[in-house]
């Protein structure tokens, strides 16, 4: 699951990036109002933490911003600002949740995951699955064949996008894009390391393989007759 952080704060959002992305979650960064929301136009995630007091355009100027596009992305406000009135502001101009700085990381995150929970709830999107296998976007399990199956953060990721884009070819620069946020030449290995060590627990012992590679183009699952 992704999730910006917009903080100009440059060692919290630090903090806040190596933190998340440890808990799974990818993590990209913002250090204005304005990158940040170029950013959350562009691409879909599943939170924003956002600060009030940053550069360019403001946190109450980003939500009124989101707001107007009909952005349903979560917000959860990180900022020094501690008044009612701060709070009430916020909440009313469209943010889902307050935490005051300074703050304790567990329950940072743990507000992270009731608003991922209630989002998921709202969409019915926490549950993937495909064939014989259930993916789990709260609690991060997978199974295949209610078989138990341990995967580190880029392979959850990876079967994550295969199973949102299930029977559609995928390329190279796309899953680059989507797991890595990098934009560099699709030719290099990082990707076929990545697809072979999750084909090596979804597929390896399994009567049916479902991770197929579509040569020149990328990779696609499903089950091939």
């Amino acid at each position: 699951m992704k999730i910006l952080v917009i903080e100009d704060d440059l060692e919290i959002s630090k903090f806040l990036q190596t933190g998340l992305s440890q808990e799974g979650f990818i993590v990209d960064t913002a250090l204005n109002g304005k990158e940040g929301l170029d950013l959350a136009i562009k691409i879909n995630f599943d939170l924003i933490i956002l600060d009030l007091m940053i550069p360019i355009l403001d946190g109450i100027s980003v939500l009124e911003a989101l707001k107007a596009r009909k952005n349903q992305t979560p917000v959860l406000i990180l900022s020094a600002k501690r008044t009612t009135e701060d709070k009430v502001l916020g909440l009313r101009k469209g943010a889902d949740d307050y935490l005051v700085k300074p703050f304790e990381f567990a329950e940072l995150l743990a507000r992270v995951h009731v608003l991922l929970r209630r989002r998921a709830g709202s969409l019915e999107t926490s549950l993937l699955t495909y064939n014989d296998i259930q993916l789990d976007r709260i609690s991060r399990k997978v199974y295949r064949q209610n078989e138990l199956i341990a995967l580190q953060v880029k392979e959850f990721a990876l079967l994550d996008l295969f199973l949102v884009n299930a029977e559609r070819v995928i390329s190279k620069t796309y899953i680059l894009d989507q797991v890595w946020q990098l934009n560099f030449d699709p030719q290099v290995n990082i990707v076929d390391v990545l697809v072979f060590r999750l084909r090596n627990k979804i597929d390896k012992n399994f009567s049916i393989k479902l991770i197929h590679t579509v040569r020149g183009i990328g990779y696609v699952l499903r089950q091939e007759l």
